[in-house]
């Protein structure tokens, strides 16, 4: 019989194994520090702190509204109220954008994304392919907001375009893509008509004072993060549930943090290296089509917030560095992070797969028509 102590050993070890995005990040981050070693300012600007901060207080405030059993009655609700599982998708996918471009793409799926797998615990929604189908929408709905997602929202503070000004440059982007994935969504989901698990609706108790200030606490985070106190918020959140909630910040993915602190560190490090450098002095980036090529590329390369950064000083054209690494958000799911934290909380099996299924095509189909509708309409 395996004893207390080496049972939790195993347990973890097979945990980490199936983190391998954890461990590949970790062994790359490793690597570039022997090969390339740097300051340790460097790894500190790399690391992204008030982003890991902000992802931690949002964890932390979902956690409690999912353990209040609030998200489980909007899911009877919402499933009350449609008919079919293509009207279904459509008003998730359509929710998630519009969301994404008031709440950033981030906090949107850290709400739609639990509700609905509350909603494809009651009924016949087919979950993956709707999970899928919000991060792709996500990537779509924020690309048209200044504060829709951290790539926007760097590009307009280092422009200084008027807001408006920057959502009008965006909006023909943002249409192309959102038409593309409805037009996809009436396509890919069933034509079947929503049936209900009654028996399943009301088993989840309700705790309204949880629910309440769990609420509380995520607009309170929201509003820490656009005033850039994210740390302030994600202390704070913490130091509460500790005291009120105990039990929901052990059920906390906090390998999702690692994960992202990998990540930041591994793409960091090498969008640095002079090799990556010297390679972006050969190309001219006032030619429009190789700004676009290039912001696509390096987005799926290095994810589209790194990406944004790299090409940020090399390009005097904010707009069109914007609509490059928003389109650069789907293909590979490192194009943007909002899809690793899609899958991350769905935890759907064959997830990665069935993204990569349909985002690579419909990068491939998005990417020629925004660029033509942007041509044509010289933005």
């Amino acid at each position: 019989m395996v004893n207390g102590p080496s049972r939790t050993r195993t347990d973890w070890r097979a945990k980490l194994c199936t983190e391998w995005l954890l461990l590949l990040f970790t062994v790359l981050t490793l690597t570039l520090a022997l090969l390339d070693p740097q300051p340790l300012a460097n790894y500190r600007q790399w690391l992204q702190l008030p982003t890991l901060a902000g992802l931690m207080g949002l964890l932390i405030a979902i956690q409690g509204i999912r353990d209040s059993g609030l998200v489980q009655h909007a899911a009877a609700a919402v499933v009350a109220r449609t008919h079919s599982l293509r009207g279904l998708g459509l008003v998730l996918v359509a929710a998630t954008a519009l969301l994404s471009m008031v709440l950033t793409n981030d906090v949107s799926l850290f709400l739609i994304v639990p509700l609905t797998l509350a909603i494809g615990r009651i009924s016949n929604l087919p979950v993956l392919r709707m999970v899928v189908l919000e991060a792709l929408a996500v990537n779509a709905g924020s690309t048209s907001s200044p504060i829709g997602n951290p790539q926007n929202l760097l590009l307009w503070q280092h422009s200084q375009l008027p807001f408006l000004h920057f959502v009008l440059a965006m909006l023909p982007a943002a249409a192309v893509m959102f038409a593309l994935l409805a037009a996809f969504t009436l396509l890919w989901l069933p034509r079947d008509r929503v049936a209900l698990s009654p028996d399943r609706i009301d088993g989840q108790p309700t705790s309204i004072r949880l629910g309440a200030w769990s609420v509380a606490a995520l607009g309170g985070m929201v509003v820490l993060m656009e005033y850039h106190q994210a740390p302030l918020g994600a202390v704070s959140l913490l130091a509460l549930f500790a005291l009120l909630a105990r039990p929901s910040l052990a059920r906390i993915d906090w390998l999702l943090l690692l994960t992202f602190a990998a990540i930041f560190l591994g793409l960091g490090h090498g969008a640095e290296l002079p090799l990556v450098r010297h390679a972006l002095d050969r190309l001219d980036f006032n030619q429009p089509l190789t700004l676009y090529a290039s912001g696509i590329v390096a987005s799926q390369l290095i994810s589209n917030v790194p990406a944004t950064v790299l090409l940020l000083d090399r390009t005097p054209d904010a707009i069109a560095l914007a609509v490059a690494v928003n389109v650069g958000g789907f293909g590979l799911a490192i194009g943007s992070l909002a899809n690793l934290i899609a899958l991350r909380l769905a935890k759907q099996p064959h997830g990665l797969r069935l993204l990569h299924l349909v985002s690579i095509p419909f990068l491939l189909v998005c990417a020629p028509l925004v660029y033509l509708a942007c041509h044509w309409l010289h933005l």
